[in-house]
């Protein structure tokens, strides 16, 4: 059985959002605008990406 991945994409930049929220975004991977990472589809990937739902795009 294949793993599971999630494809997250940045869409808005993290310039003016808090400092907790800049590190999440770097922490998933994600350093420019519109660049995407597949990370695997776990509760620790959901909770970052819920975290900052409103800079990222997910694609199951």
């Amino acid at each position: 059985m294949a793993d599971k991945t999630i494809k997250v994409t940045l869409v808005k930049s993290p310039i003016g959002a808090i400092p907790k929220h800049r590190k999440t975004v770097e922490a998933l991977g994600l350093k420019k605008m519109h660049k995407t990472v597949e990370l695997p589809d776990n509760a620790c990937t959901w909770g970052m990406v819920n975290q900052v739902k409103h800079l990222v795009k997910v694609e199951a």
